[in-house]
């Protein structure tokens, strides 16, 4: 899997739109939401941060149900309270200000993982690497975060599968030699 690519936010809907893209991903592949993202944008309004910002219960209901998105209410609404929290931040010095006031990644992650719903470890680097933000190097990122990706998390995964797979045929042949006792 190669690294999402990067972009120099000219606004502030531009770091909406690549929050709410980890927010989405939460829980599901990057591929359903890359697929749906054509649809998802416009239904947020190109992730205007202030009309984002201004949406009620009757709207994330509407986008709930609306099948150009991903239907999750817990997601939507997630969106629009972090659309609420960057147009905060915007008004108290600016929200490129606030991600710069930080000198530590760690601190600045845990800032915005307290700041924003449905953002969390890998979201938050998801985030910060798409808008440019300086981040760790992956793969040593990962490591800290407990999170092992590639050939060497894969080969434990086959050896379970070969396992169970091994248990299965010894509790058919169990079960086919229970029946020709009987």
């Amino acid at each position: 899997m190669e690294a999402p690519p990067r972009i120099r936010p000219k606004t502030i809907d531009d770091y909406l739109e690549q929050l709410s893209k980890s927010v989405f991903q939460a829980g599901i592949s990057w591929r359903v939401v890359d697929a749906k993202w054509p649809t998802i944008k416009p239904a947020f309004r190109g992730f205007n941060v202030e009309r984002v910002a201004r949406m009620g219960d009757r709207e994330i209901d509407a986008l709930a149900s609306d099948p150009r998105v991903i239907r999750s209410r817990p997601k939507i609404s997630a969106v629009v309270h972090n659309a609420r929290a960057i147009l905060d931040l915007e008004r108290d010095g600016g929200f490129r200000r606030h991600l710069r006031s930080f000198d530590d990644y760690e601190e600045l992650a845990t800032d915005l993982k307290k700041r924003f719903k449905f953002v969390g470890d890998s979201g938050t680097y998801h985030f910060l690497w798409t808008v440019s933000h300086p981040v760790p190097e992956w793969h040593d990122w990962a490591k800290a975060h407990g999170m092992s990706w590639g050939a060497k998390a894969a080969a434990p995964k086959r050896a379970a599968k070969a396992k169970k797979a091994t248990t299965a045929k010894r509790t058919t042949a169990k079960r086919t030699t229970a029946r020709k006792k009987t």
